[in-house]
């Protein structure tokens, strides 16, 4: 059961940072010089290969029960930075994501950055490429590690990591323009949900519990999860709607 649960998770985790890295490099591709950012790309993404191929293997050495533990931990704090975010967008205490958005912004300033030309590429469309790829990359292949691992699962981590790569890619490239139609709030939000409760399963079988029901009790955690989040979702949106009454009312 755990292996379903696994395979969305990555897919859908890693789907929404390749969102955002595509919409990247399509701003500065488009705005300035093409052949730079995929150049970028291309470093990008041997560097995160050569990091995966690093650490792979290593975190296959730890015991179980300590892998476990240490990849609960990671993934609770991981998921619960995306669960809180994702609560505060859900209640409007902060603005949800919107990648036309942060195309235009992205536009902006690639049209403003001066042009410096280095090894024959145009060195800022190189480097923000470079870098917003292997950023987004890194959570990508943290995910991937951390899941597959926990569970000796690496090439299915893998394989929805890849899929999730083709099915943005070929999206991308179909449309030439951000994946703005793709429900990236929402996504956040079941990612945030997933990783928090893998964190929490995880963690406490490293620590020796031993869950009723085995995998079966994942569904468990997954559904207390889900509605403590969305129980704060509109616990927080009452209050921000006396709040924004309360001012009316003083003006």
């Amino acid at each position: 059961m755990s292996g379903g649960f696994l395979f969305a998770a990555a897919f859908l985790a890693s789907a929404v940072e390749m969102v955002e890295a595509l919409t990247i490099v399509l701003a500065v591709g488009v705005t300035r010089d093409w052949r730079s950012a995929l150049t970028g790309v291309g470093l990008a993404a041997i560097t995160l290969i050569a990091v995966v191929a690093a650490l792979g293997p290593a975190l296959t050495l730890l015991p179980i029960d300590a892998l476990r533990l240490v990849v609960g931990g990671l993934l609770l704090v991981f998921g619960l930075q995306w669960l809180r975010k994702a609560i505060l967008r859900g209640s409007g205490y902060k603005a949800l994501h919107d990648e036309d958005v942060a195309f235009r912004r992205e536009t902006e300033e690639a049209r403003a950055a001066r042009s410096e030309r280095r090894a024959g590429l145009d060195w800022y469309s190189f480097v923000i490429s470079f870098k917003g790829v292997l950023l987004e990359g890194l959570e990508v292949v943290f995910i991937v590690l951390t899941f597959g691992s926990a569970q000796h699962r690496l090439p299915l981590a893998a394989g929805a990591a890849g899929a999730a790569l083709v099915l943005v890619v070929t999206v991308g490239v179909l449309v030439r323009a951000p994946l703005t139609r793709v429900p990236e709030n929402t996504i956040k939000f079941a990612v945030g949900i997933m990783l928090t409760t893998f964190g929490i399963f995880w963690g406490a079988e490293g620590t020796g519990v031993d869950w009723p029901g085995g995998e079966v009790a994942l569904l468990g955690v997954l559904a207390f999860i889900a509605t403590a989040s969305l129980a704060l979702v509109r616990l927080l949106r009452r209050q921000r709607a006396l709040l924004d009454g309360a001012v009316g009312a003083a003006r």
